[in-house]
């Protein structure tokens, strides 16, 4: 698969963990919990994956206008991964602010997940067409070493 078939997979997956985490309901405490951190792993990897392989490549086959996109787009990465996620993590998952704090990240991750479908895929892929494969098992080896640390660090 090439680099923006995982990529769209990856965000299928969060949208779908969004989806369940947004239809559970106060008393689903364990429910929200768990797919609070696999939200949190998916999204993790996911950042890291488009931050060292993909922005890179894109940034570096265009131009003005794909650095300024590759700045925004890391700055969402950003706002999430350190600001918002965060905060919703160490809400009280039974808690009327779980919900309205899982609507503002819900609603970041659609917006940043549409940008980069609409926006910057069409373009990378119209920059480095030829390179996606091999972008694609970069980020599938890559993913392997970093699922391997995530279940590592939530075991010991």
């Amino acid at each position: 698969m090439n680099a923006i078939e995982l990529l769209k997979a990856d965000h299928e997956k969060v949208k779908t963990i969004l989806t369940h985490l947004s239809e559970s309901t106060d008393r689903a405490v364990k429910k929200r919990t768990e797919l609070l951190e696999q939200l949190e792993a998916e999204v993790t990897i996911h950042t890291q994956l488009e931050e060292q392989i993909l922005y890179p490549a894109f940034k570096a086959a265009g131009g003005k206008e794909q650095e300024e996109m590759y700045c925004e787009a890391k700055e969402e990465h950003r706002t999430v991964d350190s600001l918002v996620l965060p905060d919703l993590k160490k809400t009280d998952p039974t808690e009327p602010e779980f919900a309205g704090r899982l609507k503002v990240v819900k609603e970041l991750l659609e917006h940043h997940i549409e940008e980069e479908e609409k926006e910057m895929f069409p373009q990378l892929e119209k920059l480095i067409k030829k390179r996606l494969n091999e972008l694609g098992e970069k980020i599938n080896t890559m993913r392997s070493s970093l699922k391997k640390m995530v279940s590592t660090s939530k075991t010991t």
